[in-house]
């Protein structure tokens, strides 16, 4: 292959590079330590929104299984509603540790929540 290159594009001829290009000459800056911070920030909390909702969903599909269990497996249903409860405050336990914070919270009582639920209505 032979490469030819056209009358006026080469880099002596004084053209302007498009801006969408890398420029050896002329490199970008720094990032500002404020600016990542803030896109750190804005990257946990959407981490956190996608393990809370997640997990949400499996729990509540976990409990909606329960109800679809036979009426005599009542074994089945409460085992059920409590692997929901179990991963609903594994996920609450995950989203406070990737916003940096303990895991020993009051929040984790609110993962018991999909399990109470879930057993007023499969078993009660």
């Amino acid at each position: 292959m032979s490469q030819t290159s056209q009358p006026g594009t080469g880099p002596g001829t004084g053209a302007p590079r498009r801006r969408h290009l890398m420029d050896p000459n002329a490199p970008r800056k720094a990032p500002d330590p404020k600016d990542l911070e803030r896109l750190q920030r804005v990257q946990r909390r959407v981490v956190s929104v996608l393990v809370v909702t997640t997990i949400l969903h499996l729990s509540v599909g976990f409990v909606i299984a329960a109800d679809h269990v036979a009426e005599d497996r009542l074994d089945a249903r409460i085992g059920l509603n409590v692997i929901a409860a179990a991963f609903m405050v594994g996920g609450i336990a995950a989203t406070l540790v990737i916003n940096g914070r303990s895991w020993r919270s009051p929040w984790l009582l609110l993962g018991l929540l999909p399990g109470i639920v879930g057993l007023w209505w499969t078993v009660l």
